[in-house]
């Protein structure tokens, strides 16, 4: 009896501990609140960062360095704006949005930095729903949905139309499009660290600051690095698929990137035989870097050409290797899940054998795991929370993540901006422009899923870093 009673309680401690960890913390601080509404603060500000209290301290660095770069900034708990009464908000994600919107309207903003991981600080899953059996995907993160405020008729955008708490509904043969005309453009800028402890908060905090302050003028940011192949071997559709896929895409970047000196790990040139060619391309120091290929959680890679084999490029365990310290790039990553940063070893637990394969089951994605690398990785990471689509997933072959992937190196590459959360929010908006959403489409349409692909390829299209972030650094 007495086993029986301790194996009780071990078992309650241990579920007790996963629910707090799964739990998100915007109701867990009872800590003295910052009673100042945003009505009654007449500042304007340009950065807004939102995080956990328990970050707040760490991030007191970034905000003065902010602030003396000329980025006026503002720190908000998650308990402040549970405090403050965002009654609209029917979740804690939409607390969030509404705060963003009011501090929009009255401070000024453009940017957001969220400073927490999905269980740190609320994420928005969207169901825009796959058709796809062997990888069934209901739905995916989208922190878009913090940075689309309104329409173009300064309507609220919630992207749940209907209110029945299922955000971006969108299924074939079922009910179509039931949140229908969501306008996705981007009123503010958002990034997101993914920190999940202090250390990360650290660690991201020292990488932005010393960029900033240390990059200007450095040769080795001149550097751009791809990395690609044969993203799909002939017969795996039934078209023609007998180029490279992926390095004839990295060029179109590196055309939009012509002061860069382009550094091709390509597959068809001998550059790209393995992880050793990435990691000492990264370790001798690059500006900007574009992967394009396919991947998980977990990994990158790509295949040679026309072969099923796969070429591995990066994984996560291989990023222990990388020590090029300050010379941080940031990295484009065109493919499946590097950005999905739900991921934990408590996913083994719901569905064993389906997180394993799909690896949900690590500690860190891919993208952020690059990021929080200490001496080393990249200062940012842009990527997928989900499925990727290319342009050969779309009936009428073009758009997808070969587009949206090449809008981030025109916008950067054309001086359009030089700050990295812009250059993310005006990819999305060239790529609304140029494939606008048909929300009308009926399900019987050959073309039903080239729209919900163009859809899902703006939302799903995360920034994993500081969305102020002056890239190049600041001239001291």
């Amino acid at each position: 009896m007495k086993k029986n009673l301790k194996k009780i309680i071990v078992l309650a401690i241990t579920m007790a501990f996963i629910s707090i960890t799964l739990t998100s913390t915007i109701n867990a601080e009872n800590t003295s609140l910052n009673k100042t509404t945003i009505e009654e603060d007449t500042t304007i500000y340009d950065l807004l960062i939102i995080t956990p209290k328990e970050f707040a301290k760490n991030l007191q660095p970034l905000v003065h360095h902010k602030d003396h770069m000329g980025v006026k900034t503002k720190l908000t708990t998650l308990n402040e704006i549970d405090n403050q009464i965002y009654w609209q908000g029917r979740d804690n994600a939409e607390k969030i949005k509404y705060y963003i919107k009011n501090a929009y309207d009255n401070w000024g903003i453009s940017y957001v930095m969220l400073v927490g991981s999905f269980n740190k600080v609320p994420i928005r899953y969207v169901y825009n729903n796959e058709p796809w059996p062997s990888y069934p995907e209901p739905c995916y993160i989208s922190d878009l949905y913090y940075a689309d405020l309104y329409n173009n008729e300064s309507v609220f955008q919630n992207w749940d139309e209907d209110n029945d708490g299922i955000y971006g509904e969108w299924t074939v043969n079922e009910t179509g499009a039931r949140d229908k005309y969501i306008d996705l453009y981007p009123d503010v800028y958002v990034g997101r660290l993914a920190c999940r402890n202090n250390f990360e908060v650290k660690i991201m905090v020292n990488k932005i600051i010393t960029y900033e302050t240390k990059t200007y003028g450095s040769e080795w940011f001149k550097n751009f690095v791809v990395v690609a192949g044969d993203t799909y071997a002939q017969g795996e559709y039934p078209f023609n698929t007998s180029g490279y896929e992926g390095e004839e895409n990295t060029l179109k970047a590196i055309e939009n990137m012509s002061s860069f000196n382009p550094i091709k790990l390509w597959i068809s040139n001998g550059n790209f035989t393995g992880p050793k060619d990435v990691i000492s391309a990264i370790n001798k120091g690059c500006g900007i870097m574009a992967f394009d290929g396919h991947a998980s959680p977990m990994t990158w890679g790509t295949h040679p050409y026309n072969s099923h084999e796969f070429q591995y490029g990066l994984k996560n365990s291989h990023m222990w290797k990388l020590w090029n310290f300050y010379k941080l790039p940031v990295v484009v990553a065109g493919a499946c899940h590097n950005a999905q940063f739900d991921v934990t070893p408590l996913n083994l637990f719901g569905n064993f054998m389906g997180s394993y394969i799909h690896s949900t089951w690590a500690l860190e994605c891919w993208a952020w795991k690059l990021a929080s690398k200490p001496f080393g990785g990249s200062i940012a990471t842009i990527a997928n929370t989900g499925l990727g689509m290319s342009k050969e997933d779309k009936k009428s072959m073009e758009g997808a993540g070969d587009f949206m992937d090449l809008q981030f190196f025109y916008v950067y590459g054309n001086n359009e901006s030089d700050i990295l959360g812009e250059c993310w929010g005006k990819a999305i908006s060239r790529y609304l422009d140029a494939y606008p959403i048909n929300w009308d489409i009926p399900d019987s349409s050959e073309y039903v899923y080239d729209a919900k692909y163009d859809l899902k390829t703006v939302q799903q299209w995360v920034l994993l870093g500081d969305p102020s972030l002056k890239i190049g650094g600041y001239q001291s």
